[in-house]
């Protein structure tokens, strides 16, 4: 973009059109001139609510037609029965493109429901042991910890340590370290066993290609 005698030059715009949604708050995205532009969408001009003394005008197939009065560019949008949005306020002078909004909030929507079904929900399961755990009881945990793991979940393994058997953790230890080695070809250790306090825990997650 180059500006000279008080005109804007434009080449090579690109006048593409998104949305970037958070889980609290939503804005919607507008790409301009390279320059990217974040309104609230309770804060987006459409139509009559767009008042300006000129805007710069976009047509819905991203031409640039160039500057007009609010009230021409609204015309030109209702010949095309479609909307006038605002879509960079803070523009001199401001920026507007002709669109079906509506239809643009709802291919958005959908769009949007579409990413959070692809998204994988990774929860952390918990598997209990202890420094003097019997063999049939330490299988059976690690039957657990596997089934987690090829469900793509993470393993926190935990040791509680009451009254003296504090002065087990090396028993404890060996006992996490005894576990991981029995799950390996399902996960591994993504945090090592650590005592904070009078437990003892060790993270195990999936491998990736799981």
């Amino acid at each position: 973009m180059a500006q000279a005698g008080g005109s804007i030059a434009l080449s090579g715009v690109d006048s593409h059109v998104g949305v970037i949604n958070r889980w609290s708050v939503s804005f919607t995205c507008f790409i301009y001139y390279s320059e990217v532009f974040y309104i609230s969408k309770d804060q987006v001009q459409i139509n009559s609510a767009i008042r300006d003394k000129e805007v710069r005008l976009i047509d819905s197939d991203g031409t640039m037609m160039g500057i007009f009065s609010a009230k021409e560019a609204q015309l030109k949008a209702n010949e095309r029965d479609l909307d006038l949005v605002k879509i960079a306020p803070n523009a001199n002078p401001p920026v507007c493109k002709i669109m079906d909004y509506g239809k643009y909030l709802y291919e958005q929507s959908k769009r949007e429901k579409e990413a959070r079904k692809k998204q994988t929900i990774i929860e952390v399961k918990e598997i209990r042991l202890s420094a003097k755990i019997e063999e049939h009881d330490f299988s059976f945990k690690a039957k657990n910890a596997i089934k987690f793991l090829e469900d793509g979940d993470k393993v926190k393994v935990s040791i509680r340590f009451r009254g003296r058997e504090i002065a087990y953790a090396a028993l404890g230890r060996d006992v996490m370290n005894r576990f991981a080695e029995a799950v390996k070809e399902y996960g591994k250790v993504d945090k090592p066993p650590t005592i904070e306090g009078r437990s003892m825990s060790m993270i195990l997650v999936p491998h990736k290609n799981k």
